[in-house]
């Protein structure tokens, strides 16, 4: 796979999406109910982050038991969790920021990737690497859409998927930019809802989150 398709098929993945819960997983035993409840929701592109010891364990399990779930591997620091991700079976990789060797590693990689960046400067970096999908994060705290239309003036063909700051209230104004494929954000699967396995009201949310995300 050329690296130019890996970068179409991480953006026909993300635009599937319209919205990617970040999911982070305490509990291994959390792991194929949550997804399940996500999946029922409509929402089937998830990121499962690296933050947790079960994280990996997780994202397996949700790949083998909830085939109609698309996992993706976010929170990748360096070339190792890239390995790790793709020996996952994970659809695509996020990172939050990017350094050389990560953009190196993963320009490498047959895994669709999205590195984080904040400034201009990290978004030139990425695209000398050849990824003109990126992650900005921290979206709203690294100036929210106005700092989106500033990147998109010298940059016009990028394509992003904001994280950071994003909920039901503002995601659909994050979406109306020409230059936003997706947002990311965890409002989909309160941590509370997850403790209490209220997985019916995590469908509820995503199903009325899409519904209200919907084109007129």
């Amino acid at each position: 796979m050329t690296a130019t398709t890996r970068q179409e098929q991480l953006a026909a993945i993300f635009k599937s999406a319209t919205v990617i819960p970040v999911l982070t997983i305490d509990r291994l035993e959390d792991a194929v109910p949550l997804a399940r409840a996500l999946v029922a929701g409509g929402v089937r592109v998830l990121e499962v982050t690296l933050r947790t010891p079960v994280a990996a364990d997780a994202a397996k399990a949700m790949i083998t038991e909830v085939p109609e779930a698309i996992v993706g591997i976010g929170t990748i620091l360096d070339a190792d969790d890239l390995a790790r991700a793709r020996a996952l079976g994970a659809k695509f990789g996020i990172s939050p920021g990017a350094t050389p060797e990560l953009l190196k590693a993963a320009a490498a990689s047959e895994l669709p990737f999205a590195p984080g960046i904040a400034t201009a400067s990290e978004l030139m970096q990425a695209l000398a690497a050849g990824f003109d999908l990126v992650k900005f994060f921290p979206a709203e705290q690294a100036g929210g859409i106005k700092a989106l239309r500033a990147l998109a003036g010298p940059f016009p063909n990028i394509l992003i998927c904001p994280t950071g700051g994003i909920g039901e209230a503002n995601a659909a104004t994050w979406l109306a930019e020409p230059n936003v494929v997706a947002v990311g954000g965890s409002w989909l699967c309160p941590a509370a809802d997850i403790r209490s396995g209220n997985w019916a009201g995590i469908t509820a949310m995503c199903a009325r989150t899409l519904k209200s995300l919907k084109p007129a």
